[in-house]
């Protein structure tokens, strides 16, 4: 579905990704792994249009993406979850909802999503009239997902979903990461949670220094020394 090929982004003088290549099967979890500083971020930003490379082609289903602005990028099937939730804290949960289909102009096929939304997250509903900002943490990214979903992506993209999250929240989370993948949804994430990216994910890239330097299936990422050292320790790999 989606084919990234020698990416070159930069911030001024330095290069954060430095020729990245990968790619990304539909109807698939593929997760990215990589220390802080390695490029993920600038990755997700960079596909989903925020970020304009020096080099290199992003391709949605054949269509190219590079040089599209970030809203012609989610009206192709993109949408991003971003690091750190980032919702309208200001914004009720509903308002958020109608702010992920801000391209759509079906009114009652957002009114029905909207709902579906609230079915598949009821503490949403729950707090459909509530600020945004007073949710907690695990409640805010919930939203966010539920925020790109508005927006009918064929390939969402989660970066760093379980990050400050509580171990329950986080199995909550990927918990729902796995049922959306069941009804469709092609997924790429970043995570350093690895224990539960395996559990998860069809397929793994390894990011280090702007560079994609592995890549390979879950029992490949459990063989490999490097990984299991930085990711995994001595733990057993299920």
């Amino acid at each position: 579905m989606l084919e990234v090929s020698d990416i070159v982004t930069a911030y001024g003088k330095i290069e954060a990704l430095k020729g990245v290549s990968l790619s990304v099967d539909a109807g698939r979890i593929t997760c990215l792994l990589g220390p802080n500083g390695a490029g993920k971020t600038t990755l997700m930003y960079t596909i989903a249009g925020i970020l304009r490379p020096r080099r290199g082609s992003v391709r949605l289903q054949g269509a190219e993406l590079v040089g599209q602005t970030a809203d012609r990028v989610v009206s192709s099937g993109i949408a991003l979850v971003p690091e750190n939730r980032l919702v309208f804290p200001q914004m009720s949960v509903a308002e958020n909802l109608a702010a992920g289909a801000y391209l759509r102009r079906d009114r009652s096929t957002i009114a029905a999503d909207t709902e579906r939304m609230f079915a598949r997250f009821p503490v949403l509903k729950e707090r459909r009239a509530q600020a945004a900002g007073t949710l907690s943490g695990g409640e805010q990214q919930m939203l966010a997902v539920a925020r790109a979903l508005m927006s009918r992506p064929k390939l969402l993209m989660m970066d760093e979903p379980s990050i400050g999250l509580a171990p329950l929240v986080v199995a909550e989370i990927f918990r729902i990461v796995e049922e959306l993948n069941r009804d469709g949804i092609t997924i790429f994430m970043v995570e350093q949670n690895a224990h539960l990216a395996l559990k998860v994910a069809h397929r793994f890239f390894l990011m280090e220094q702007g560079r994609v330097t592995f890549a390979g299936a879950p029992g490949d990422v459990a063989q490999d020394d490097v990984i299991r050292r930085a990711y995994l320790g001595s733990a057993k790999v299920p």
